[in-house]
């Protein structure tokens, strides 16, 4: 590994600044578009159905390309590919702010998800490979793996505050002077850094297979609340799926240095972690997008009164994800995952009771701070048991396979769920029942089908999850990867 320079101490925590900013906005962007889709959709003119892209074009081109990223920072320089994925990133945010179609923005929010897939995997290795192994590694790590929880929680609310002062477009323009500063700091405090043997291949055949037939996947299902599941054009798109996903398989196990190595999903921990993070993130990304609109579109609330309803449930996720390390050390991986996803699965439940005369202290509040509670419990115990078994070269592309499979889980689930409340509401509609009632009926059966995956999560984990008990070191490790 060749890395150069950087003893003064104070230059590391300017570079771990710079690091922090970059991440903070592609943690911000998953959560911040959420409470501003109302208001896009009556600018942009959205479907109900081109809606979920605006989410999904972004989920699914981070995940998708993540682990090229990664594989690209390690061989052509991680600053480099830092640099690049963070101009991709400010350039699609200022074209999304001046978008004024439905295939701009979503075409902006797909070169974001390729900007942070390069940025956010090279960002982390620079920071590893900045702090030497020690307690000031851990802090920075600490600092990093905080990211998530308060990123998440602020994204909702300064989507908010930017929607209802100066538009919707403003989530996308306030990435753009954020972003200049971290460009231009970067070269000053970061230094550059790569690994030392690079005769690995960057397997783009694989990448590009895999991120099309997700895509294909998920369009599939979206398409079917126009179009129904038996139509010709859901099940091309179905068929092209198969096809493409299919070939990126042969093409994993073909490869000299895959990016997703197909032998690690003989590991128990990694297959069912894999299985368990995508279910938690498709019950949570579908969760979040039709809350949101919930809030604003039945419930009455502007974008920051929908934003700051979000908080509690940001705070509880943030206080398990503390306690929630702890019980794992504890307890063990496996009482943690199914702890976590009965909790979830009720918190889902909750929200599934409320309807349009429900105030938010009586009907939603209760459901956003259980399924908040929930949902880190999830994610740590899986995130360990993922790496736990797998040899220590093989850490980082578990790691990789597991993000992925989260962002990858959140695109279907938000597409099943939303396409299953879409519909729920265009048959009360059709039946002679008023908006509000019609939306909060697609509300219902949209947290129920949630509830379903966080069921079958249950149901995993008690079959499948193995038994681990961790020590501290493992679980700090865990809890930024």
């Amino acid at each position: 590994m060749t890395v150069h320079g950087m003893n003064d101490s104070r230059s590391r925590w300017l570079a771990l600044a710079v690091l922090a900013i970059a991440q903070f906005m592609v943690v911000l962007d998953v959560t911040i578009v959420n409470v501003a889709l109302p208001a896009i959709q009556t600018d942009l003119g959205f479907s109900a159905e081109g809606l979920q892209w605006v989410v999904n074009s972004y989920t699914l081109t981070f995940g998708g390309l993540l682990l090229l990223g990664g594989r690209m920072s390690d061989i052509l320089g991680r600053r480099r590919l830092f640099l690049i994925g963070l101009g991709l990133f400010t350039a699609a945010s200022l074209a999304g702010g001046f978008a004024t179609s439905e295939t701009t923005l979503i075409a902006a929010r797909s070169i974001q998800g390729i900007g942070a897939a390069l940025l956010s995997p090279a960002a982390l290795a620079l920071l590893t490979v900045t702090f030497p192994a020690g307690r000031e590694r851990n802090i920075a790590l600490g600092v990093w793996g905080a990211l998530a929880g308060i990123g998440g929680t602020l994204g909702v609310v300064a989507g908010g505050v930017l929607v209802d002062s100066l538009g919707w477009e403003w989530i996308f323009f306030v990435n753009v002077p954020v972003a200049a500063v971290a460009m231009l700091a970067a070269p000053a405090f970061i230094t550059e850094s790569r690994r030392e043997h690079t005769d690995s291949s960057f397997d783009i055949a694989g990448a590009v297979l895999g991120t099309a037939g997700l895509f294909a996947l998920v369009g599939g299902v979206i398409r079917t609340d126009a179009t129904g599941w038996g139509s010709a054009q859901v099940l091309a798109l179905f068929g092209s799926a198969v096809i493409l996903l299919a070939a990126f398989v042969v093409v994993e196990a073909r490869a000299k240095d895959p990016l997703v190595p197909l032998r690690l999903f003989r590991v128990r921990g990694l297959s069912v972690s894999a299985i368990a993070l995508a279910l938690n993130g498709g019950a949570f990304l579908g969760m979040f997008f039709l809350t949101a609109l919930f809030l604003q579109q039945v419930h009455g609330d502007t974008a920051l009164q929908a934003g700051a309803h979000f908080v509690p449930m940001g705070i509880a996720a943030i206080a398990s994800a503390v306690i929630g390390a702890q019980l794992v050390t504890r307890f063990g991986t496996r009482a943690a995952y199914l702890g976590g996803t009965a909790v979830g699965a009720a918190g889902l439940l909750l929200l599934s009771q409320a309807g349009v005369d429900s105030g938010y202290a009586g009907g939603l509040l209760p459901g956003l701070i259980v399924f908040g509670l929930g949902l880190p419990l999830v994610g740590v115990a899986n995130q360990i048991a993922a790496v736990a078994e797998v040899p220590h070269e093989d850490a980082g592309a578990a790691s990789g396979i597991i993000t992925t499979a989260f962002q990858v889980g959140g695109a279907l689930g938000l597409a099943l769920i939303s396409t299953a409340a879409t519909t729920r509401t265009g048959d009360a509609l059709a039946a002679g029942a008023a908006q509000a009632d019609a939306l909060a009926a697609g509300f219902e059966r949209g947290m129920l089908i949630a509830g379903g995956l966080a069921v079958a999560n249950l149901l995993v984990g008690a079959i499948r999850a193995p038994h681990i008990k961790p020590d501290a070191a493992m679980v700090a490790e865990a809890s930024v990867s």
